[in-house]
């Protein structure tokens, strides 16, 4: 692929897709990590931390899983976590599965952090891009989305699961904006 020999140049529509794309994507996650920092003190990978923990039926995630489904490094997501934990947001524990394993835990002061941090981040997002598209635009880069992370084998990709329930599926994340 990047000997050059079989290289199958972009034309000039993929060029100018291709660069708004990563121009667009950079600029949107810059913002919007900026805003949330700002709003709640939160860094990004924090806040989807915090999310991911409360989805979870117990609060709690394997740091692992919790590493593949964030897309992060392990050594990432083990800092990002140090510092929540250090915040008293989330504790970390032996997994209960096999206990060989470390899970991390949302605490009752993570989960009401990120209660008090939804609010603001959802209306980010909405400003910086949900009402800034409609929703076929909205859907089409899900959908897009979702084909890269199927091609790149993330099998639990974001947003492949129907399933919009906070841990216990009692209501639905959004009922108090936990989901983005």
């Amino acid at each position: 692929m990047a000997d050059g020999v079989d290289t199958s140049w972009l034309d000039e529509g993929e060029q100018r897709d291709w660069r708004a794309s990563v121009v667009g994507m950079t600029y949107l996650l810059a913002t919007l990590s900026r805003d949330l920092e700002v709003a709640t003190g939160l860094s990004m990978a924090e806040y989807e931390i915090l999310v991911r923990l409360s989805e979870a039926p117990d609060g709690s995630v394997r740091m692992s899983d919790l590493a593949d489904g964030v897309a992060h490094s392990r050594s990432r997501v083990t800092h990002t976590v140090a510092r929540l934990e250090a915040a008293g947001l989330v504790s970390r524990r032996p997994a209960a599965e096999d206990r060989r394993g470390i899970a991390a835990t949302l605490t009752a002061a993570g989960y009401e952090r990120l209660v008090a941090a939804a609010p603001s981040h959802v209306a980010s997002v909405r400003a910086r891009l949900v009402d800034v598209i409609d929703r076929d635009q909205l859907a089409q880069l899900g959908e897009a989305m979702r084909a890269v992370l199927r091609e790149a084998a993330l099998v639990d990709a974001p947003g492949e699961s129907s399933d919009t329930s906070c841990g216990d599926g009692a209501e639905p994340c959004t009922q108090e904006g936990l989901r983005d």
